[in-house]
């Protein structure tokens, strides 16, 4: 599958590698320029791309910015994706230590991804989001596992959202709906379920036990 990640922190970084050691086509865009990847790109075998390049074809895009960066993207980002391409969101909005307030999240009650999405123009997938970034290589099990994680997808788009949770699965980790978009804050931070290591049955407690204020913390 072509997969295109938009971000190389932790979390882009681990991604790029667990998805090329299984075999995918990956290209991977910072802000800083694909000159700056070339050391991820050696070790991973994946492209390091523009970030205007980074969708082109691709079935799969993977959000993984700061929030507060999402809006900087660049117009018509997703224009040559592959028909179809489902659209991963990773974002966590930190209105103190990170991203300033961000006034449609904290006036309109909009959740992070559904704010995502508006920037953007095109259906996301929340996922990844409260995963440690180095779980995604070192706690991925064989299905079946009675130790194999389980991580939470939320998102409207059922056809993107069956693929992605395929995805997850071949990366390793059980996968839990955890509803459309709009049910997403269940898996924001200070959440039950966000940094949970947890089967199945434990996640779907968790997001059942999430309380839909967001704690002072998290509000700006």
């Amino acid at each position: 599958m072509k997969i295109g990640i938009i971000g190389a922190g932790n979390i882009g970084g681990n991604l790029t590698r667990r998805l090329t050691s299984l075999g995918h086509d990956v290209s991977v865009a910072n802000s800083r320029g694909p000159q700056t990847l070339t050391e991820l790109a050696e070790e991973t075998g994946a492209t390091a791309v523009r970030v205007e390049d980074a969708a082109r074809g691709a079935e799969v895009v993977v959000v993984t910015v700061p929030v507060k960066a999402v809006q900087n993207l660049p117009s018509g980002l997703l224009d040559g994706a592959a028909e179809g391409v489902a659209v991963v969101d990773t974002g966590n909005y930190y209105p103190k230590q990170r991203d300033g307030r961000i006034d449609a999240i904290e006036d309109e009650g909009l959740t992070e991804s559904r704010w995502t999405e508006r920037q953007i123009g095109h259906p996301v997938i929340k996922a990844f989001n409260g995963t440690f970034a180095q779980d995604l290589l070192d706690r991925a099990r064989p299905e079946g596992s009675t130790d194999r994680m389980a991580l939470p997808v939320a998102g409207d788009d059922e056809a993107a959202k069956r693929k992605v949770m395929a995805l997850i699965g071949e990366m390793g980790f059980d996968t839990v709906d955890a509803g459309g978009l709009d049910e997403s804050w269940r898996q924001q931070p200070g959440t039950p379920v966000y940094g949970l290591r947890a089967d199945s049955k434990g996640v779907i407690e968790a997001l059942a036990a999430a309380a839909p204020e967001r704690g002072s913390e998290y509000r700006g």
